[in-house]
């Protein structure tokens, strides 16, 4: 298995869960179950690849096709996403995944028109989004949230710098992320801003969320790093300043490597993986 092959394969189960890209008993061969969809894929992975594409085998179950059409339906249009985002060189299965969420999605009849505000196919491009503007609030009441700031990341000059802070409910938490984007520029005006927090309340009660800010999964993952170090009482932010080259998945082990420099910095976590603490750990 290549190196480029093992990242890949930890970022999409890491994105889309435990199972979605599993082997199979042939070499080279592994088993998709992408996300909503009822058929498994069978796909090989060449010895050189990224070098050369993926081939897809065919379906290796087809399941209940009443949600989203048939097996081979499900298995042409994978085919057909594949085509379109593969780049000789650049690993393609997160963004053919997504691609095929978009195939699905236009084709499918009657589907719910995407509302304000929810996440487009564009979202899951490893790109900049365009016209991107926010509205802030007066935040010159709201006190300088105490963030610890990690050392800067760059790869491909995409640049990533994460920041943590303590927090006790989620009004101050959303506070804090408009207070950075009211009064520094320079994140405002960045790619992305991908947020996480988990907050113990009152009565055994407890708060979580996120926030990809377009770059779709993002958060999610932010908050399962969170969730791994058994972090509470905290949020992070990680500010992405795109480089011009996209990174594929690459991207986020960069995204969780920079929020741990933060958590590190910040002595939430053990420079030893194996050794975690934090505000809120029983």
């Amino acid at each position: 298995m290549s190196e480029e092959l093992r990242d890949e394969l930890e970022a999409i189960n890491s994105i889309y869960g435990d199972g979605c890209l599993v082997p199979s008993n042939d070499p080279n061969v592994y088993v998709l179950k992408p996300p909503g969809e009822s058929a498994s894929l069978r796909i090989e992975f060449p010895p050189t690849y990224p070098a050369v594409p993926p081939v897809v085998l065919g379906t290796n179950s087809t399941g209940d096709s009443g949600k989203r059409g048939d097996a081979a339906r499900e298995l042409s249009l994978f085919v057909q996403a594949l085509s379109t985002v593969y780049q000789p060189g650049d690993v393609c299965l997160f963004d053919a995944i997504e691609e095929l969420a978009r195939l699905l999605e236009s084709s499918a009849p009657e589907e719910q028109e995407v509302q304000d505000g929810d996440a487009t196919p564009e979202d899951a491009a490893d790109a900049p989004p365009t016209g991107k503007t926010t509205m802030h609030a007066d935040v010159s009441n709201i006190p300088e949230p105490p963030w610890i700031i990690s050392d800067p990341f760059v790869e491909l000059k995409s640049v990533f710098v994460a920041r943590c802070a303590p927090v006790s409910s989620t009004e101050e938490a959303e506070a804090f992320v408009q207070h950075l984007l009211a009064s520094d520029k320079k994140v405002r005006s960045a790619t992305h801003n991908i947020t996480a927090w988990r907050i113990k309340g009152p009565n055994n009660t407890t708060f979580q969320d996120c926030d990809d800010d377009g770059e779709t999964a993002a958060g999610g993952r932010l908050l399962h790093l969170m969730q791994l170090m058994e972090l509470w009482d905290v949020m992070v932010i990680v500010t992405r300043w795109y480089g011009g080259h996209k990174l594929g998945p690459r991207r986020f082990a960069l995204i969780n490597q920079t929020a741990r420099d933060a958590f590190v910095k910040a002595g939430l976590v053990s420079e030893n993986p194996s050794k975690k603490k934090g505000p809120g750990k029983n």
